[in-house]
Formats: structure tokens, sequence, C-alpha cells
């Protein structure tokens, strides 16, 4: 086939669209092409304000790393309950979990400190968030600034394949 006819062919899709739940192996479940929670679940809170809910995945132990980082440069407020979400069973999908993270995607950080509790979600908005809060990591001069996120985005956007990702996955 030509490329000049595949230009010409046009994709229409189905009226009805229908998820083939049989289609992706393992971990097909874990990321579904709806939005929305699936049962109603209520996350525990804890006696800190700030509320972990992740697994230990690449990006799940990205937050904990950071959170451990700033205990131990004494930064007591980063105190945090940390609570599993089994993403095997389908726990990114209970109601109080889609309330902090629309996208069902773990981690998922609740900050009880602000009023209202401010949610927090994606490692890398977390991890920035942190940062800005706790005025720790991030440098202040702008250049520094800029390659400080330059590495962080980074690593959201490649140091899942290039390293754990692909042995997690």
């Amino acid at each position: 086939m030509s490329s000049d006819s595949i230009k010409n062919e046009e994709y229409v899709p189905p009226k009805v669209w229908q998820w083939n739940t049989e289609n992706g192996g393992k971990f097909a479940s874990t990321n579904r092409p709806i939005a929305g929670a699936t049962h109603d679940k209520v996350l525990p809170v804890g006696q800190h304000s700030l509320q972990l809910h992740s697994l230990a995945t690449p990006n799940g132990q990205k937050v904990t790393i950071m959170l451990e980082e700033l205990l131990a440069l004494g930064i007591s407020a980063a105190e945090y309950d940390a609570y599993l979400i089994n993403i095997g069973e389908g726990d990114q999908f209970g109601s109080d979990f889609v309330d902090i993270n629309p996208n069902s995607k773990i981690p998922a950080l609740m900050d009880h400190s602000t009023t209202p509790p401010t949610r927090v979600f994606e490692s890398g908005s977390i991890l920035q968030y942190l940062a800005e809060k706790f005025d720790a990591f991030i440098p202040k001069e702008l250049a520094a600034k800029t390659e400080c996120r330059n590495w962080l985005f980074w690593q959201m956007g490649s140091a899942p394949y290039l390293g754990g990702g692909f042995g997690h996955l």
C-alpha cells in the first residue's frame, strides 16, 4: 500500500465503542480508557498532615524517597502516613482515591495542613510541590532552578523507561 493511499483512508470511529477487557494481558485492567470511580472506598486519614497513597512502583518510590530526604534534613513537618494502593486489585478506582487523582494513577498525596486540603497527583508534581512547600532541593537562582527542573522532567519522561520501569513492567 502506498503512502498516498494511506493518507486518503479516513478513520471512522464506531458509533458505540467497547473496551475489550480481555485484550492486554495481566495489567490491562490497571489502565482503563474510561474515567471515574468504579466503587465506593473511603481512604484512611492518619495522624500526619501529609497522606501518601501509593505503591512501590518506580513513580511511587520517588515520592517516598523525597519525603524521607526531607525528614533526614530535619523537616519534621514532612512526616507522613503512607497507604498502599494496590493497582492489581483496582484500588486506584475507589471513590476517595479518584477524588484525589481523577486519572486513577499512583502516587497521590493529600496535604491536610492547608484549608481546604491540597490534593497533589503525578509524581513530578508531588516532588515539585514538596520541594517548594519545604523550601528544599530547588535552587533559587533561575539558571540553576531551570537545570534542576530539566532533570526533574527528564526523569519523569525518560528514566522509567531506561531504568525502573523496564524492570518493573
